[in-house]
Parts: C-alpha cells; structure tokens; sequence
C-alpha cells in the first residue's frame, strides 16, 4: 500500500495541473499571465499602462524557477498590473529591440515606455519589491 501513495500523490498533483491548464485556456491566459508576441506587441503595450514581460525560453531552467513567481504576481497585482510572457525563441524581434542577451529577463513598461529591467532569476519578493518601485503600487 505506501507504493502507492507516491503514485496517488502524483495523479492528483497531474489532476491539480491539467485543471489549472483547462481554467487558463478558458480564460485564454495562463494563470493571469498574458502571452506577448511580436505582431501585437505595440497594441499590447497601449492597452495595458502597467506592463511586465517575462523574456523566457523553454530550455531555460532559469526561466521555469521564474515562472511560478510570475504567476503568483499577476495574480497578487490584478487589475493594477499585467503580467505577460513572451517565448524569446518564437519572437526575435522582441530580443532585437530589447537588447536581450540573457534570460530569464524581465522589462517593466509604464505607459508605454520601458522603466526597468531584472535580469537572472530574481526570488519573487525582489521581483514584487521591483514591480511596486516601477508602478508606485503600494
């Protein structure tokens, strides 16, 4: 019986998941986190006045410690500011215009204009520490 307890733990932690995967998809954002691409890059910039990006890749392990943090984030910030992700591999002229050369890298937009930049895998409270400094939210 405790054999099974490892791979009941599992199911329901795969259960939790792909729950977490169909609410997102619903909702069309993955945990509060908008997805940013290249071609909608200005309109999203428009529509959202307190904007952070998350520069990430798949293979980046860094990137996947990072993740969590940021979805913990657009959730604790809703409404007063947008978290987005945008996959460095699928947009090169997001890295183009930005000047990325590592990632995870985080870019801080306030009305449309850059005011920050966090690069590396910060821990959440200095990512939150960095979003309260760049939008004033208190």
């Amino acid at each position: 019986m405790e054999e099974k307890r490892p791979v009941d733990d599992d199911l329901q932690r795969l259960r939790e998941e792909r729950l977490r995967e169909l609410e997102a998809r619903i909702q069309g954002t993955t945990g509060g986190v908008i997805e940013v691409v290249d071609d909608t890059f200005r309109e999203t910039l428009q529509k959202h006045p307190s904007l952070v990006v998350d520069v990430w890749a798949e293979w980046c392990g860094p990137c996947r410690m990072v993740a969590p943090a940021i979805e913990d984030l657009a959730r604790d910030f809703s409404g007063r500011v947008t978290f987005g992700k945008c996959n460095v591999d699928q947009n090169p002229a997001m890295a183009g215009s930005f000047s990325i050369t590592a990632i995870p890298t985080l870019l801080f937009f306030a009305n449309g204009m850059l005011v920050d930049r966090a690069v590396g895998a910060l821990p959440k409270e200095a990512i939150k520490a960095r979003v309260m400094r760049a939008f004033d939210t208190g």
